[in-house]
Parts: C-alpha cells; sequence; structure tokens
C-alpha cells in the first residue's frame, strides 16, 4: 500500500508572488486615496507658496501687472530703509520685553497655582481663557480700556490721582501697552505647560531636599528649576515665534502708529505687499523673518543638546 506524500508548505518566491503583489499595490492604491486629499493642502498651502514667494523675493512685482527679475535688488535696499530698521528695532524690543516676561509671570503663577489651594481650578480656567481668544478680540477690548479720553484705564488713573496717559495713541508708550496686553493673554499657556511640568518634577526629590534641611528658595533654585529646563527651552522658543510673528494685535489697535512705533516686521511686511503694492519687496523682508526664526530655532536647540549633554554628564559621574 502507498505511502501518503508529507504536507509540505509552499516555497517563499510562490506565497509572495503576483496575488501579494497585486494586494500590496491595492493597499496602497488606498492608503494614497485617504491620504492625497491632506498631501494636495500641504503642497497648496506651504510648500509653493513659499517656493513662490522665495522667487517673488528676486523680483519687482505688484501682483497685477507682469514681474520683472531684479535679483538682490530688493535686499539690497531693504539694508538700506530707514522703516524696516525701525520695524526691526520694535520686533526685537517687543521679544526681548515679552519673552522673559511672560515665561516669568507664567511661571510664578504655576508654582502658586501648583499648590493646594481653594478654586484653584477655577484660577487656572481665569488664567488660561485670555489665550483662546482671539487677538482680533484682544485688540478691540484693550482699544476701548486704553483710549485715551474715555477709556476705563484712564478714568481709573484719574481717580487715583495719576494724570491721564496717552497709552496705544502715545508713540513713548504704545509699544509698552501692546507687550502689557500680550501678556495678559500670552502668560496663560506659560501656566499651563510649566503646570504639567511640575507634575513631573520628583517628589523624591523635593521631599529629600527638604529634610536636609534646604529652604523652599534652594528647593526651587537646585531642583525644581533644573527639572524644568527642557520646558523653559521649549517655551523661549515658542514665545519667540510667537513675538517675531505678531501682527494681529498691531493690525487691530495701533495700524503700525503712532509714528511708526508699533510696526514691526510682520506688519510692515503687509503694508509693504497689499498697501503699497510692492509684493517682492515684502516678500524679501519675509525671508529675512524667516531666516531669523531659522537662526533662533537652531540656537535654541543647541542650547538644549548642551544642557542634555551636561545633565547625562552630571548622572555618569
Amino acid at each position: 500500500m502507498p505511502r501518503p506524500s508529507p504536507l509540505t508548505a509552499l516555497p517563499l518566491d510562490r506565497r509572495t508572488g503576483s496575488s501579494y503583489q497585486r494586494r500590496r499595490r491595492r493597499e496602497s492604491a488606498t492608503a494614497w486615496a485617504f491620504v492625497s486629499p491632506s498631501v494636495l493642502v500641504i503642497l497648496g498651502l506651504s510648500v509653493i507658496p513659499v517656493l513662490w514667494s522665495l522667487l517673488l523675493s528676486f523680483q519687482s512685482s505688484d501682483l497685477l501687472t507682469p514681474s520683472q527679475w531684479v535679483g538682490l535688488d530688493n535686499y539690497q535696499q531693504l539694508s538700506k530703509d530707514a522703516q524696516f530698521a525701525q520695524a526691526v528695532r520694535n520686533t526685537v524690543l517687543f521679544t526681548a520685553l515679552y519673552v522673559p516676561l511672560s515665561i516669568l509671570v507664567g511661571l510664578t503663577l504655576a508654582l502658586v497655582l501648583n499648590r493646594r489651594l481653594r478654586f484653584t481650578s477655577l484660577y487656572r480656567t481665569l488664567f488660561f481663557v485670555p489665550f483662546v481668544m482671539s487677538a482680533t478680540s484682544q485688540g478691540v477690548l484693550f482699544s476701548f480700556i486704553l483710549d485715551p479720553e474715555f477709556g476705563a484705564a484712564n478714568s481709573l488713573l484719574n481717580r487715583i490721582g495719576i494724570g491721564a496717559q496717552g497709552f496705544l495713541s502715545d508713540p513713548g508708550q504704545a509699544l509698552l501697552a501692546l507687550v502689557a496686553v500680550s501678556l495678559w493673554s500670552g502668560s496663560g499657556f506659560c501656566v499651563v505647560i510649566y503646570l504639567a511640568a511640575l507634575q513631573g518634577v520628583p517628589k523624591e526629590l523635593t521631599e529629600a531636599a527638604t529634610l536636609d534641611g534646604a529652604a523652599a528658595r534652594h528647593v526651587l533654585r537646585h531642583v525644581t528649576l533644573p527639572t524644568l529646563a527642557p520646558v523653559s527651552v521649549f517655551l523661549v522658543l515658542w514665545q519667540t515665534v510667537s513675538a517675531l510673528q505678531v501682527f494681529d494685535l498691531v493690525y487691530v489697535t495701533t495700524k503700525g502708529g503712532p509714528l511708526g512705533s508699533t510696526t514691526v516686521i510682520v506688519y510692515f511686511i503687509w503694508e509693504q505687499a497689499f498697501r503699497s503694492f510692492t509684493a517682492g519687496y515684502g516678500a524679501a523682508a519675509a525671508y529675512v523673518l524667516a531666516v531669523t526664526l531659522l537662526v533662533a530655532a537652531a540656537g535654541l536647540r543647541l542650547v538644549r543638546r548642551g544642557n542634555e549633554a551636561r545633565q547625562a554628564k552630571g548622572a555618569g559621574t
């Protein structure tokens, strides 16, 4: 009686034959069908405009008539433009004031709200609500509050014996007023981020430092703040990018005035492109801002890597 032939698995090349390849192609086609709308949106709204504006920065264009190639003339003109220099100074001053103050205020409020207090959830919500408000609504609100004639701020100052202030209509105060408004809205984001980071501070370290007799300020300096260092670097980068890109608040409140005291780079770019109709010149200014943002991001990334390397070296020793 003949023995039955043993069962054997199909060879690998037969198992991965044409049917397997067809199934892979169908899966790939299905995946691309789902992904393609997002890819088209990204290409249409980010990649193509970036490349087009780069080419535009080397041209003289008003967006209506045919453009002319001018090479680096737009960038050379920017280096001699007094208005652009003023916009750069205003932006740098705004950033230098807003970034450290927002982080300091956010950290202080987070340390206070991290304790066991009554109505802590309410306080956290109240501090975060201004952040979710649009810059347009903030500008409209504070335009009424800081109005030099009928605003609530001057009414309060008059009652306590301080003379009326110009605020947004005073060239010496307008930029500082915008920094204060931005702090009112932007510090809430820092509060939320720091509150989340404080939950990750090891309690064992703080308790050990307290048992060793360390005062609260020493625990904060040597335990809490080093633990929050990566979060602080992230917030510095985030707030710097936000400050360099401020536009809505300026547009709604001051329109770059008075006397150009609040004209920042992004408002200067908008003004050149859509008011003066020198789109090529505005695109060149936009790329100066883009390079500045890249340099700032790269610098902060290097600082973060240096801090991580020192921490790893300290842990190893």
